[in-house]
């Protein structure tokens, strides 16, 4: 289902800036407005495009592989088929709508495409109004229904690792253990992994993307297992660091530290505050401990029907925090060499706090 109100939204803010209707192309934005959960292969091979107009009702545009999908998802949407392509039925549809200035995602169009929209405004006199997170705007506060189905995400992923974790054997491969991870996925009902899981170990560990590879597990060196899950349309996301054996004082010291971090980071998180702050506070207690450049990457990010949404926590957003968005707390620290350290878990913001999603507490047996 919609998000409740959302289409009202869309259609005051589009009047508000004196637009006739809206090109929604971004697959999570459509699904979002629409209920419609088709995917887009490539961003070259649409699953539908939505027409919402000022006034009057909205369209689902899509092709004959679609129709009975979006006829029985996208309620309160008139669903129309384009047999020879998109920007036909877009004609047709634009003099009837008698739109004039017509607002589209300018970040998911293709160049080539923009540019055969620009054709098509041109030949009917239509103004054409680039935008960028305009709907992902409305989408990074989460009402109660996405809340819960955010939560239910985390709690699985959670489940899946506590699962996979007591099977972890020296001489395992990476590769080995990330697709036991997303096997344990699809088991327990996930729709998908929200990204390719990353489990990296030893030196590999230095790298906070790390494709999994044919490395086998050593006992006494660090484990990053970064894995996520979509659930009902929504992702979650969490890492942690692991040992086999005994760690060593240097590996139990360094995630002290990095648990430090992440509580930091965790604590200051409340609506009103920026995520630069946020990302500031925690960093300052890698940087205090003389190991600031071995934290490179941004404290956290939103995740709501993309892994990687806003808001970000880290030193460009200056905005701030509100009630209602869900961010991911993720500090970490990477020696080359040597191996890495992260703890990720994701938490609502809250008008007096926060409150972490994550219920699990087998990675603080370090």
């Amino acid at each position: 289902m919609p998000s409740k109100g959302a289409l009202d939204r869309i259609r005051r803010s589009l009047k508000r800036r004196q637009l006739d209707g809206i090109l929604v192309t971004q697959p999570e934005n459509r699904r979002y407005l629409s209920g419609y959960t088709a995917r887009d292969h490539a961003i070259n091979e649409s699953a539908g495009v939505l027409l919402i107009p000022c006034a009057g009702e909205p369209y689902l545009l899509t092709d004959s592989r679609f129709y009975l999908q979006a006829e029985e998802e996208a309620a309160g949407f008139r669903v129309k088929l384009y047999p020879r392509g998109l920007f036909p039925l877009l004609r047709l549809l634009l003099k009837r709508l008698r739109i004039k200035r017509l607002a589209f995602e300018s970040h998911y169009f293709l160049h080539s495409t923009s540019l055969t929209l620009a054709k098509l405004a041109d030949s009917l006199k239509v103004e054409l109004a680039p935008l960028t997170g305009f709907v992902e705007e409305l989408r990074l506060a989460k009402d109660a229904t996405e809340l819960a189905r955010i939560e239910r995400a985390v709690l699985l992923n959670e489940a899946v690792f506590q699962e996979i974790y007591p099977t972890l054997r020296p001489g395992q491969t990476e590769k080995e253990v990330a697709r036991a991870i997303e096997n344990g996925m699809r088991l327990n009902g996930a729709e998908r992994p929200s990204f390719e899981t990353i489990v990296a170990s030893g030196p590999n560990a230095a790298l906070p993307h790390a494709t999994p590879s044919d490395r086998q597990l050593v006992a006494g060196e660090t484990i990053v297992i970064d894995m996520g899950l979509v659930l009902d349309g929504y992702c979650s996301d969490m890492t942690r660091t692991v040992v086999l054996g005994t760690p060593d004082d240097k590996t139990v010291a360094l995630f002290r530290l990095v648990r430090k971090a992440q509580l930091a980071g965790l604590n200051s998180l409340r609506a009103g505050i920026s995520g630069m702050a946020v990302d500031k506070i925690a960093r300052g207690v890698i940087e205090r401990a003389g190991l600031g450049e071995r934290f490179g990457h941004g404290l956290g990010h939103g995740v709501g029907l993309n892994v990687h949404e806003g808001p970000s926590l880290n030193y460009r957003n200056r905005k701030p925090l509100g009630a209602g968005m869900v961010v991911t707390v993720e500090p970490g620290v990477y020696i080359p060499g040597w191996g890495g350290i992260r703890l990720e878990n994701m938490a609502v913001v809250e008008k007096e706090g926060c409150r972490v999603l994550n219920q699990d507490t087998t990675f603080l047996d370090l």
